[in-house]
Parts: C-alpha cells; structure tokens; sequence
C-alpha cells in the first residue's frame, strides 16, 4: 500500500456523495469555498437503487436554484392531487395545488434522476474535487482544522487531507457521528417498510396516494414513466410474510388495500424490506463537524418527509457557511455551526414529531381515536385553511426558507 501522497488542503470535506452530500457541495459552488466530496462507492454502484421519493415543493425550488432543476423537472412527475382516506372510511381528502396557489402539490422522482444530475453538475465545478471510491479510515479533530485519512482501493493508496470543517453526510449509521461521540435519541417503531415498484393498469393520472390502515400507511408515488412506487408500512411480521409471498398473492393484497384505485397491479422490481425508526441526534454539530441528513435525523416515512429534510439541512447549511465565508469567519468554529443547528433542529423536530404523530393515530383500531381522526378528514376536506396549512407544513413552505430556493 502506497502511504506516501502528499497531503491536500481544503476548507471543507464532505464524506458521503448521495442525493444530501452532493447538494451540499453544489451549493457550496462558487462559494471560494475549496470543497472535496469523499464518496465510498463507486458511482455506478450508486446511482443503481431502485428507490423514488417525494420532492417537496421547497426541494425542487431548491434544485432549481442549483441549476439542476431544468434537467431533472422533465423526469419526474408532478403532482396533479393528493388522496388522503382512511381503510375502509368512504371519505377521501383530495387535495389540488390551488390549495395551495402553487403550480404543483409536490414531485416525485427516483433516485437515479436525482444523483445523476447531481453527478453531472458536479462535474463543472472548478472548486469541487470528488474523491471516488474513496473510504475514510480515520479523522483527527484540533482545535484549528481536521485530519482525515483516506483509503482509495482503486489505487491501493492512503491519502491524509486536513479541511477547516468536515461534514458528515454519511447515513443513518454515520461513523463520524459515533466516533465523534455523538449520542441520539428516539426509537425503532413496531413497524417495517416494504417498497417496490408497480405498473399499474390504469393511468396513475399524477395522483399521489397516502392510504392509511389499520396496522400502517400505503403511500404509492407516480412516477414520469407511467409506474407507481408502494412505500408500505405494516408490522415487522406481517411486512416479513408479505416480502415473501409469491408475486401473485403480494399484488392481490396490495389491490385490495388500495381499494382498486389503479386497476391489476404488476410487480416491476424486487420488494425491499427496512425496519422503521425515529431519530434526533442530541447535537448536530461538534468542533470542526456538522451532520446532515439521515446522519443528523431520520422519521417514519408516511407522508414522505425525510429526503426533503436533508436537503433542506444542505441548503441551509451552505448558506451559513458561504456568508460566514464572505465575513471572514472561521467556518468550522462553534460560533458558525451552531446557527446551523440553531436553524435546523427545531424545524426538523416538528416533521419528526408530525410523522410520529400520524403514525400513531391512523395506525390503531381504537374506537375513540379512529372517531376523532375521521372527524379531523371530514373537517380537513371542507376547511380551505386547514388543507392550506397542512400543504404548507408537508411541502416544506412553513419554515424558514433556505436564500437559494427564493
């Protein structure tokens, strides 16, 4: 193993170069910021999972702000409407965008779309080098700037790089938050998710669906191509049993649950299975560190929350560290960082405990619960300023509004 490069310098290292990390970087173009994106695996292994998600409207003005928007808008799907029932109560909830006033409800895009434009923009930013495979083995945190080690198995090399800041952008399972000895708080849910890809028979007809049973929610996203994405939520039992079932009896559970909204299912991916939790790192930041993303946070998925999250925890970060930049400030002192998680970690509170709380009010067969959360979808559907409130929390628009989505 070569051990003998000679050591690189930057401002910032950003290890972990998915959809949150490479937004950050983005963001952080032009900045005169000298950026390196440290990524794990290679990119076409990274690209390659056949997952989607919902793009709050904040998100895609977001991209829009960091010139990716006009190549990624042509591949997803906008949101026409959005159903929100109950099991077997006849009442739906439609929901339009001039709910809203908005041109849209949301999005919904895969991955590959995402972390592909993300890729390709990257690519032309002279301030951003990309580190690719590339594993850090170790950091060293001082009182001025960090030292991180880097393993390229490629070249079978180690490369030590120091950076002012590092930015861990590396997962719900973030090494650099536990070694940096950051505790998190939460916990697992009773529940598992089961996603998988579907053509429908009939025409989604860019309507989103959010369906809530008894033992957990059905969202099912359409997608540009004409299929949908099930995100499924269900007891860990129960969603184990249905992985396994034969394709023929999945689907059939499935059209039943969805009530035949979309006609004969058919099953267009494999079905993967992850067990659900709650999560809030107690701190968001630690000398010359900050988390973002799934290594700051996770929440249930109902309502398809998360990945907006991040990205919004990557615009307001880059924003913060570019006007520190321009002032002359240390960006990775406590002073910088903390108006980071000053920022962030409320907001992200409220959509952690907003996804709790539906879960547990639409996932129960209590009799004066399901009373009270159908007389909240009767009232939702016909109060204009309660649809109009709840579309400004679930589109990202009743927070602070990160400067390069205005």
């Amino acid at each position: 193993m070569d051990t003998g490069s000679p050591q690189l310098n930057y401002d910032l290292a950003i290890v972990g170069g998915g959809i949150i990390g490479n937004t950050l970087a983005i963001a952080l173009q032009n900045s005169g910021l000298r950026v390196v994106s440290i990524e794990s695996e290679h990119r076409s292994i990274s690209v390659a999972k056949g997952r989607a998600y919902v793009l709050s409207m904040l998100s895609g003005r977001i991209f829009e702000g960091l010139g990716i928007w006009d190549r990624v808008l042509p591949q997803v799907t906008q949101f026409s409407q959005i159903q929100i029932s109950d099991a077997d109560y006849a009442g739906v909830v439609k929901m339009y965008p001039q709910d809203l006033g908005t041109e849209a409800l949301g999005y919904a895009a895969s991955h590959e779309v995402l972390l592909t434009a993300l890729q390709a923009k990257l690519t032309t930013a002279e301030n951003i080098t990309v580190m690719c495979p590339a594993q850090v083995v170790n950091v060293d945190y001082t009182a001025t700037d960090a030292e991180i080690t880097i393993y390229t198995p490629d070249l079978d090399t180690l490369t030590k790089i120091r950076a002012n800041l590092v930015i861990a952008a590396d997962g719900a399972k973030s090494t650099l938050r536990s070694q940096a000895g950051i505790e998190t708080t939460g916990w697992n849910y009773w529940q598992s998710c089961i996603t998988a890809t579907i053509k429908p028979e009939k025409p989604h007809q860019n309507i989103a669906y959010e369906r809530f049973w008894y033992a957990g929610p059905i969202g099912v996203l359409p997608l540009a191509d004409g299929r949908c994405q099930v995100v499924w939520t269900l007891p860990h039992q129960q969603a184990e049993e249905l992985r396994d079932l034969p394709a023929s009896e999945f689907l059939q559970e499935l059209e039943r649950c969805t009530g035949g909204l979309l006609g004969k299912l058919e099953l267009d991916s494999q079905r993967w299975l992850f067990p659900v939790k709650l999560m809030q790192s107690k701190q968001y930041t630690a000398p010359r560190l900050a988390l973002i993303g799934d290594a700051a946070h996770c929440c249930h998925p109902v309502a398809g929350q998360g990945m907006n999250l991040g990205i919004r925890d990557a615009a307001a970060l880059a924003e913060i560290l570019v006007t520190a930049h321009q002032a002359g400030e240390d960006i990775g002192s406590n002073t910088v960082l903390n108006r980071y998680a000053n920022w962030r970690k409320p907001e992200n509170w409220v959509i952690l405990a907003f996804t709790d709380f539906l879960d547990r009010m639409f996932s129960n067969r209590i009799l004066p619960i399901v009373t009270i959360r159908r007389i909240g979808l009767f009232l939702l559907d016909r109060i204009p300023v309660f649809k109009y409130l709840a579309l400004r929390l679930m589109t990202g628009l009743a927070g602070k509004i990160p400067q390069i989505a205005k």
